[in-house]
């Protein structure tokens, strides 16, 4: 019996991800540790190993997949001298969503309203066939993009021919099918199809293609941007952040002369490039350390007060971001927390991240000073309890002893989760913070 190859699971919040490309091809003899195919998750692309020995017989899913289930069947290895007779009668069908529908032998409500036809009998006739040979209830492979255009134009995905992988329909099919016209939903039906919807189908509605849509709104023409499993994610996890967690906000100036100086003394004596967002996290890591109850998370049953000290630091993609983690931060030295960070950020952008290195975290840090941005409000990424956000440093007029004076000045604004850290806490951790980054010095000890 041929061995199923399954979707792996490489996350422990993963339920689906795409299938960017196969290493092996149909025919090829795989060992264990081979790498099979590249998955891509909401966070980075990972290569899947091979557990398992013998010949890909055959694959299921091809590159290019989107919203492959996990545990779902992608391809089938055939044992040592197993018959190829076998991959006929392996059953192995995967779970997409919503990249590919599966026939259904009763007919659903849409299938209804568009002609598709009654419960068929017990021995049908061979099933009519659209334009491209699509047979009617026949599986169709289709990218959602492809989808969402198809449907916005008005056009039959069963009525056009796909140009991708195994035939897959792509935003090119539906582009050129409505350039040329196409084929909108509502058309004379294909051959040997019925020409009445069911008693009681609702009435057709009007199908318009998207510039249509565009003229009758009054929009002005526009881009779509399709929505990647990163973005997916990201919109999810910060709408519910927003929705469910009490945020609360505090902010501090801090005067950064001293810690400029510092930097410049370690680069000409060490040669050691160390950056104002090195100095931030280890600031920050050392203020947890003192104050411990900033340090937690939220669970239902009890606050988690974290014994290590992770922190996240946001880097940004080109189609998101990713929060690569320095752990123990309050055990390490400048030097090695810049090198760390200077690895991390790299690998994150080229999506070479391994899960524990951006899975976790005690607390985030969130710099946007290098876009000049003097201070702004972060939210919370659960089930962290706090987020800082770090604005430019800068020069601004201050006051000293009475007499106005110019320093490099630096905003930093706290967002503490309410349920888990008090106004009291966040005030008590963002004054020792504000000490050790005015006072770069006091890290030393």
């Amino acid at each position: 019996m041929p061995i199923q190859v399954l979707m792996p699971a490489l996350s422990p919040t993963m339920t689906e991800g795409n299938l960017a490309k196969w290493h092996k091809k149909e025919g090829d003899v795989v060992k264990a540790g081979d790498v099979l195919a590249e998955i891509e998750t909401d966070k980075a692309t990972m290569e899947m190993e091979a557990v398992d020995e013998g010949t890909l017989g055959r694959i299921i899913v091809p590159e290019g997949t989107q919203g492959v289930k996990v545990n779902a069947p992608i391809a089938l290895i055939l044992g040592e001298d197993e018959d190829p007779k076998a991959l006929e009668q392996a059953k192995a069908v995967p779970a997409l969503a919503p990249t590919a529908t599966t026939p259904s032998p009763q007919p659903s409500p849409q299938g209804e309203r568009e002609g598709a036809g009654a419960v068929a009998p017990p021995k049908p006739a061979p099933a009519p066939r659209a334009g491209n040979g699509h047979a009617a209830g026949e599986r169709i492979f289709i990218s959602p993009l492809a989808r969402r255009l198809a449907q916005q134009a008005g056009l039959d995905p069963a009525r056009l021919s796909g140009s991708g992988p195994h035939g897959r329909i792509v935003k090119a099919d539906v582009e050129a099918a409505v350039a040329s016209g196409g084929v909108p939903r509502g058309a004379a039906p294909a051959a040997g199809a019925p020409a009445v919807a069911p008693t009681g189908a609702p009435p057709a509605l009007p199908s318009y293609r998207k510039e249509q849509v565009i003229a009758l709104a009054g929009n002005p023409p526009y881009t779509e941007v399709p929505i990647n499993a990163m973005r997916r994610v990201i919109a999810r996890r910060l709408t519910e952040s927003k929705q469910t967690v009490p945020h609360f906000y505090l902010t501090v100036d801090c005067e950064i002369d001293k810690l400029l100086e510092a930097r410049a003394a370690i680069a000409a004596s060490a040669d050691v490039k160390v950056s104002v967002n090195d100095f931030v996290i280890k600031a920050a890591a050392i203020a947890l350390r003192k104050v411990p109850e900033a340090n937690a998370s939220w669970s239902e049953d009890a606050i988690l007060r974290w014994n290590a000290v992770d922190i996240a630091v946001a880097v940004a993609l080109d189609d998101g971001l990713i929060t690569p983690i320095v752990k123990n931060a309050d055990q390490k030295g400048l030097a090695q927390i810049a090198a760390e960070m200077k690895d991390l950020g790299a690998r994150a952008r080229t999506g070479k991240l391994k899960l524990t290195e951006f899975q976790g975290g005690t607390f985030s840090i969130s710099n946007m000073g290098m876009f000049g941005v003097k201070d702004f409000a972060a939210v919370i990424n659960p089930p962290q309890g706090c987020i800082l956000a770090v604005g430019v440093g800068e020069q601004r007029p201050v006051v000293k002893n009475g007499a106005l004076a110019v320093a490099n000045v630096m905003s930093c604004t706290l967002a503490c989760d309410h349920r888990v850290v008090d106004g009291a806490v966040g005030a008590r951790y963002m004054q020792v913070f504000k000490k050790l980054i005015e006072a770069p010095a006091t890290m030393l000890l």
